[in-house]
C-alpha cells in the first residue's frame, strides 16, 4: 500500500536489545497528512537503524511511503502496525477545487449547452402557443 502527503511529525527515535536474540533494535515513528478536503493522518514506523538513516525523513517534507499493515495482540488487545518500508521524496499533487470539479464534470454530463433565456413577444417561431 502507498500514501502520499506531509510529514507533520517526526517522533523521537527507541531502541532497546532484544530478549529472544540480543541484537539491538531501532524504531521511529512519523505522522504524515494526506491532502484532501478532509486531510487524513496516519501515524507509520520505520524498523531498523540503517533505513532510519537511509530515509533521514524531515518534518514538513512531501513524501510517498510503501507500507504494510500488520495487527498483533497483547493482554487481549489489539494493535495495528504500520510499518513503512520504502520512502521516496516527491510532491503531493493539489486537489482540484470543488466548484472546478463540478464545473468540469457538468461539461461531460450535459454535451448541449443551456437554452438561451427568450422574453415574451420576441419570439421568431409562428405557434400560437
Amino acid at each position: 500500500m502507498e500514501l502520499t502527503g506531509k510529514v507533520i511529525a517526526v517522533m523521537e527515535p527507541r531502541s532497546g536489545v532484544s530478549a529472544r536474540t540480543g541484537n539491538a533494535w531501532m524504531t521511529q515513528e512519523y505522522v504524515i497528512e494526506v491532502p484532501g478536503q478532509y486531510p487524513k493522518r496516519c501515524l507509520f514506523n520505520i524498523f531498523g537503524e540503517d533505513r532510519i538513516k537511509q530515509f533521514n525523513i524531515q518534518m514538513g517534507e512531501e513524501v510517498t511511503i510503501s507500507f504494510d499493515i500488520d495487527a498483533r495482540e497483547y493482554n487481549g488487545r489489539w494493535f495495528n502496525d504500520i510499518r513503512a518500508y520504502n520512502v521516496t521524496r516527491g510532491t503531493v499533487a493539489p486537489a482540484a477545487a470543488p466548484e472546478q470539479a463540478a464545473a468540469t464534470q457538468g461539461a461531460v454530463d450535459n454535451p448541449f449547452p443551456p437554452a438561451e433565456p427568450t422574453s415574451e413577444g420576441t419570439s421568431d417561431d409562428d405557434l400560437p402557443f
